[in-house]
């Protein structure tokens, strides 16, 4: 004769599937937080290359740029900007 036990089969899987539910949930905020972040820097971009093209060759001068350098200084800034935002994340 076998004793009945208080767990069955069943019983775990309601567990399992709100552990998996809650991971499923975290990635797609993530997603979604990503794509944010992208579209914010996106914007922030094309704001400060709005900013530097109306300055004029002396103000940018100035500050150590030429016409020509303002996309390169750019994407190098957003560059170390996202290599930082992930040195950040890391240490969460």
């Amino acid at each position: 004769m076998s004793m009945p036990t208080s767990t069955s089969y069943f019983s775990a899987a309601p567990s399992s599937f709100r552990g998996s539910l809650r991971a499923f949930g975290r990635s797609v905020s993530r997603a979604v937080n990503n794509v944010i972040a992208a579209i914010i820097a996106q914007r922030e971009r094309q704001a400060q290359l709005t900013v530097l093209r109306r300055l004029s060759d002396r103000d940018l001068r100035d500050i150590g740029l030429s016409r020509s350098d303002i996309d390169a200084s750019l994407a190098a800034a957003a560059k170390d900007r996202t290599r930082s935002q992930r040195l950040l994340e890391m240490r969460r």
